[in-house]
């Protein structure tokens, strides 16, 4: 049996190890997450010095260890030297490696995860504004939600599942976001329910509470599918537990997460009217909701999405709403 393999991956994470290696955590579509020693990657000399920067793709070959794999050799076929030269660019990519890292598995192949990546680190480095890193960072989010068959049901109420159609023409229309009901709940629904009957999740489980979102959610041509969560994993929240959190919607913030489902940003010109520009705050915003609903259903904080508003301005008191601030 051959002790040695070939494998294609993205450089996710890495971390000194002994006096001149470097630890590195890779995303490989053929075998998954893998963690191989880069030795001496750490020498000012060392031909895998640059190899083992953070988001380089190489081609790999790797002999296979008692307890850690080691990179015997490593040829570069891509990097994204964009996302090092903008702080809010490296922030954003390091955000998406770390919401990969919480959903990627070892030994199993990783395509679709890869391919999605890589896809929006390419679109990231590309970005040309403030506005846009953070409408891309926002839409991958959403994607990488989706591929874990975690997306928040946004077309359909959550208590009701019947359509919520965002109404433009009434000023003050609302929806209620509600991280753990799973997604948008009709205003009507969140005022009539008792507390004792919203739907809950069972303590060990982080299935999300949802039907499959329409349309398809996917950058890729073959949509990443979307789990719908079976009857026997619900059950009741107790009366005095609330939720972790919840946000009012209005019919443009509502619309733009309902598009974010499609392949391509939407064209905000489309659904945006003149009195509810879209702009930095409220990307802002729409990203804060889609961080708190994955730290929610994945239990673990997104350490890199802290530096988030740091990184382009402080959140102004003029989006947060309803006690909530996002």
């Amino acid at each position: 049996m051959s002790r040695t393999y070939k494998a294609v991956g993205i450089n996710l994470k890495g971390m000194p190890l002994g006096e001149s290696d470097r630890l590195l955590t890779i995303l490989t579509p053929e075998f998954g997450l893998i963690r191989a020693v880069a030795p001496g990657a750490r020498k000012h000399k060392s031909s895998l010095g640059g190899r083992s920067g953070l988001f380089v793709v190489n081609e790999l070959l790797i002999a296979k260890g008692r307890s850690l794999d080691k990179i015997t050799q490593a040829q570069s076929l891509e990097s994204y030297p964009g996302l090092g030269q903008h702080l809010g660019k490296l922030t954003a990519s390091q955000y998406l490696a770390e919401l990969v890292l919480l959903q990627a598995l070892g030994d199993q192949p990783q395509r679709e995860l890869y391919e999605l990546l890589n896809a929006h680190l390419g679109r990231l480095e590309q970005a040309a504004s403030d506005e846009a890193i953070l409408a891309h960072l926002t839409q991958a989010v959403f994607h990488l939600l989706a591929l874990a068959g975690l997306a928040p049901q946004v077309h359909r109420c959550c208590t009701s599942q019947n359509p919520i159609v965002p109404d433009f023409k009434a000023p003050h229309w609302q929806v209620e976001f509600d991280v753990a009901a799973g997604g948008a709940i009709a205003i009507a629904c969140q005022q009539t329910q008792p507390a004792q009957d919203k739907l809950k999740y069972r303590g060990g489980d982080r299935q999300p509470i949802f039907a499959q979102p329409e349309p398809s959610v996917g950058i890729l041509n073959s949509p990443p599918a979307v789990k719908s969560p079976q009857r026997s994993q619900l059950t009741r929240e107790p009366a005095a537990r609330k939720s972790a959190y919840s946000t009012r919607l209005d019919a443009t913030e509502l619309d733009i997460l309902q598009r974010l489902a499609y392949s391509e940003l939407p064209i905000i010109q489309e659904v945006l009217s003149s009195s509810a520009p879209m702009g930095i705050e409220r990307w802002l915003r729409l990203e804060h909701i889609l961080r708190q609903y994955a730290q929610y259903h994945f239990d673990r904080p997104l350490r890199a999405a802290a530096l988030i508003e740091t990184c382009f301005f402080p959140l102004p008191t003029s989006i947060t709403r309803d006690n909530a601030t996002v």
